[in-house]
């Protein structure tokens, strides 16, 4: 952690918290999820740039030290895709190994969609791409939240995200500390539903009087980081991704039938939530996925490992990720 510098960059109308390490000619570009930040990826970052890599993690827009617009629709996959540009043009780097997570997973794949020229290659886990950039086979004539709420019902998660404001009161009730814990440590890939006359509040207090203890990959200064910076920022910011999955659909409309043409490597863990929705799976194994994108290299499937796969075996992901970039860096 003392290696790793922190800096501000001008980007896209906003201020972009970056933080990076190492300096070779290479660089990697790493993409947090919800409920994360930079912070997740440290021991890759770390580990990366001992192998020679310079490595590079923002905090996307609307999460930590970065700006957070106060518009929905400020946080759409095409404003987040302009400010790692500008972000990129502004740190002098052409083009990045890019390595993405969760929402920054799905981020990672539009950047390949809009500027396969800033992207040298890819590794991305747990979401993989699917035809109108849903992390799901789905009725391309069905917006995605009504997609998910045909499968699932009003009380799954991302449905329950949908009106600002409603969910953000629930969390506030929550302890912070405690609601990150909730996020990053389940294990259960069903479907997450979570009654309004329960709430995350509801959860987390349950959680509480169980007194689960944490993972051995998860401490407490790792929750209580993740807890500071959101209670400091609120998660509107993050929960507006959510928000924008439709508007996302219908934007990328120009670009129906576009394939992820740079070379990619698929990593998922097999209790992954994700993994689990109707047809995932099969769209991963059985030639879906090869078609959208047909410079598919590797698929992996981590047995035993669950969404935050990245947190819950660092070093086995770093493996990866250093296995699949050396084939394309420099000499």
């Amino acid at each position: 952690m003392e290696k790793i510098e922190h800096a501000t960059v001008r980007t896209n109308g906003i201020n972009m918290h970056v933080a990076s390490v190492g300096d070779g000619p290479d660089t990697v570009l790493f993409l947090h999820g919800f409920p994360e930040l930079w912070y997740s990826w440290r021991p890759q970052m770390v580990s990366l740039a001992a192998l020679g890599y310079r490595t590079v993690a923002p905090d996307l827009r609307g999460f930590g030290g970065t700006d957070a617009p106060l518009r929905v629709e400020s946080y759409t996959a095409f404003h987040v895709v302009g400010d790692l540009v500008g972000m990129l043009d502004a740190l002098g780097i052409g083009q990045a190994f890019v390595v993405g997570h969760d929402w920054g997973a799905i981020m990672a794949w539009y950047l390949c969609l809009l500027r396969p020229d800033r992207v040298r290659a890819l590794v991305n886990t747990s979401v993989p791409w699917c035809p109108g950039g849903t992390c799901f086979p789905s009725d391309p004539e069905k917006k995605p939240v009504e997609s998910l709420r045909a499968m699932y019902g009003d009380d799954y998660y991302v449905c329950r995200f949908q009106e600002p404001g409603e969910i953000e009161e629930d969390f506030a009730k929550a302890d912070p500390a405690k609601l990150i814990q909730l996020f990053l440590t389940t294990r259960n890939p069903g479907p997450p539903r979570v009654p309004k006359d329960l709430g995350y509040s509801g959860r987390t207090k349950l959680l509480e009087d169980s007194q689960v203890d944490l993972p051995s990959w998860l401490t407490e200064e790792d929750i209580n980081y993740y807890a500071t910076q959101f209670s400091r920022t609120g998660f509107t910011g993050g929960l507006n991704y959510y928000r924008c999955l439709d508007l996302n659909w219908e934007l990328s409309a120009p670009w129906a039938g576009a394939r992820i043409e740079v070379p990619v490597k698929f990593i998922v863990g097999d209790l992954d939530l994700i993994y689990h929705i109707p047809g995932v799976k099969e769209y991963i194994h059985d030639g879906g996925f090869k078609q959208t994108v047909p410079n598919l290299k590797e698929v992996v499937v981590m047995e035993g490992v669950a969404h935050y796969l990245l947190l819950e075996k660092p070093h086995e992901v770093t493996s990866h990720i250093c296995d699949f970039i050396k084939k394309f860096s420099s000499p």
